[in-house]
């Protein structure tokens, strides 16, 4: 190609989606990077509306002992364990796993409460301006 540019080859860029675009529309959920500092991370985080919904759910206020800060220091305290462990296999992307109490009423009245086992995949990749973010998702999410 003789050091023609992707944009000589393809053309101009006629409309792109970024991280940002996809966190102002609530695609994604950005992370308080106090929390994810304490967990151990660096780089920016966001999570898609899948995860989000496991870690603050509209019924979370009915659960025992829950906040939507525990759950989300649970789910990033197992994907830095995780991502520890992967130390030096040099992947872009992990799985983990992390439990969430769930709970549900009956027909009756009758609260069940569970424990739930999500998968959890999680990318690092280059941010808008090619800077390292994570995005955590659920299988099958992009």
């Amino acid at each position: 190609m003789n050091g023609d540019t992707l944009a000589e080859f393809f053309g101009d860029v006629i409309h792109a989606y970024t991280r940002a675009d996809a966190i102002r529309d609530g695609v994604l959920v950005e992370l308080p990077a106090k929390i994810c500092k304490e967990a151990g991370i660096v780089v920016p985080v966001a999570v898609t509306t899948g995860v989000w919904s496991l870690v603050a759910p509209n019924n979370i206020e009915e659960m025992p002992c829950q906040s939507v800060e525990g759950r989300l220091w649970d789910l990033l305290w197992m994907f830095t364990c995780t991502a520890r462990a992967a130390r030096g296999l040099h992947r872009s992307t992990i799985h983990f796993k992390c439990d969430f109490l769930t709970t549900r009423t009956e027909s009756g009245g009758v609260v069940i409460t569970e424990h739930q086992t999500a998968t959890m995949r999680a990318t690092c990749g280059p941010g808008d301006d090619g800077e390292p973010v994570i995005t955590i998702m659920l299988p099958g999410e992009d």
